[in-house]
């Protein structure tokens, strides 16, 4: 289908693509002018049973959690599916993203201070609400034109594995997040980069909420002594693909025969329940319902626009508040060859795995005894996710797992505990393999066991 005009269901699409897991993001125009994002999801993806489902229920959740006042997110606009593509539509650019700043190095401290307390207040929110992000990582935090940190891909890395990440996997992402920034202003402000570590141990410890009362406990820490947005903003503004201001609207495309996959959320809609006790009511009349999920969220607001702005609310607050989800999106389709050439322009870098290693004790292991085999990964230092597996010669058991990699660090050790009993002399062999991201990788280690 012949689409010359590079548009899907009204948004017009930029050259400025790159690839995640889920697929292919490409920066794009609202059909109102705004700037915007769509995502070509993988077809391998989402085409495999129940997938597209779980995605959609996904995205209506943060729609309702949107609606009802949650401001950390990046709002969806529809999901579309046009013959065997699905595409996902935001109502808000997504792009630069945390990942992209660090790789610049173009991150202050009291910026990255600002990105740390945002995210884990809008996490808290989440959780109050009785969901979880799932995928926290520098690349699925997005830094707005006005240095708001907002997060992106809620709940999607879930839904294609068609699982529920608990809430210790956000928390385990965000201290992640503070150790990178950390390591980003280690010499240009020590004292915020041992404050972020500090802020990372304390999540383990004492939980997230505790965690960014440690980030907003010592403005002094920071260059000028306050949180600010300023800088952020900036190098967000010159890291974004749109360097142009927003284009004014354009008439409606004919671009074929496209299925609208969600139901807009009505305003005068009932309450929807989140979790235990926990429930989004949705009003026209009482905007401000008073959900856990939106006290946390506007609390967290107000007391960081304190620290920033001696109490009032700073002015990317008060846009926040403004967005509201577009109510509908025009139908469109886009050609097949114009989608190659998008994936051929992606500049972004990926996760690769450069080599991996695995040791076994040399010594003969004794009755009962408790083996650890070592695996190492080493990365080319990009974030991203790993999946790998264990397996044993001596049963067939297979010990599955993925690992979450950050900026910056390239080596990761996958540890193996094998336990083994009983009176045999025997050969074990661990072979640790690792699946994605590609191509399959394999190593092995053996030792004796001998009782």
């Amino acid at each position: 289908m012949d689409n010359p005009r590079n548009g899907i269901a009204g948004f017009r699409l930029t050259e400025h693509t790159w690839i995640t897991e889920l697929g292919n993001w490409i920066d794009a125009i609202s059909p109102d002018g705004r700037r915007a994002g769509a995502l070509l999801f993988d077809p391998k993806i989402i085409g495999l049973p129940g997938v597209r489902e779980r995605v959609v229920a996904t995205v209506l959740t943060d729609q309702r959690l949107v609606l009802g006042g949650l401001a950390g997110l990046i709002p969806v606009a529809d999901v579309v599916a046009a013959g065997e593509q699905v595409w996902l539509l935001t109502a808000q650019a997504v792009s630069p993203t945390l990942s992209d700043l660090l790789a610049s190095g173009a991150i202050d401290a009291s910026g990255a201070a600002s990105v740390l307390a945002e995210t884990a207040q809008t996490l808290l929110a989440l959780h109050a609400a009785g969901v979880t992000h799932g995928s926290v990582h520098p690349g699925s935090v997005v830094i707005t034109a006005d240095g708001a940190a907002l997060l992106s891909e809620r709940g999607l890395s879930d839904a294609i594995r068609g699982q529920v990440s608990p809430p210790e996997r956000d928390v385990a992402g965000w201290a992640s997040l503070a150790r990178a920034l950390a390591a980003s202003v280690t010499r240009s402000a020590p004292r915020a980069a041992a404050l972020f570590e500090r802020a990372a141990v304390t999540t383990t410890t004492h939980g997230l909420g505790a965690a960014r009362s440690v980030v907003l406990s010592e403005p002094a820490a920071l260059p000028g002594g306050a949180i600010r947005h300023d800088r952020l903003a900036q190098a967000a503004r010159g890291r974004s693909a749109f360097a142009h201001p927003p284009v004014e609207a354009q008439p409606p495309l004919d671009e074929g025969d496209i299925v609208t996959l969600l139901a807009v959320p009505s305003p005068h809609q009932a309450p929807v329940h989140f979790g235990p006790g926990v429930s989004s009511g949705v009003s026209t009349e009482s905007p401000q319902a008073g959900t856990t999920a939106e006290r946390i969220w506007r609390e967290g607001r107000e007391r960081l626009g304190t620290v920033q702005r001696g109490g009032k609310p700073g002015k990317a607050a008060r846009a926040r508040r403004r967005r509201t989800i577009l109510a509908a999106v025009l139908f469109a389709v886009i050609m097949g060859g114009a989608i190659l050439a998008w994936l051929k322009l992606s500049g972004a870098p990926e996760l690769a795995i450069k080599s991996i290693d695995v040791v076994a004790p040399k010594k003969t292991q004794g009755c009962d005894s408790a083996v650890v085999v070592t695996g190492k990964i080493i990365t080319n230092g990009e974030a991203g996710e790993i999946s790998y597996e264990w397996r044993k010669n001596l049963d067939k058991e297979v010990v599955k797992q993925t690992l979450r990699t950050t900026a910056g660090q390239t080596s990761y050790t996958v540890p193996l505990r094998w336990t083994l009993k009983g009176k045999s002399t025997v050969k074990a062999t661990a072979t640790l393999r690792v699946l994605s991201p590609g191509p399959l990788r394999t190593d092995k280690a053996s030792f004796t066991y001998k009782c």
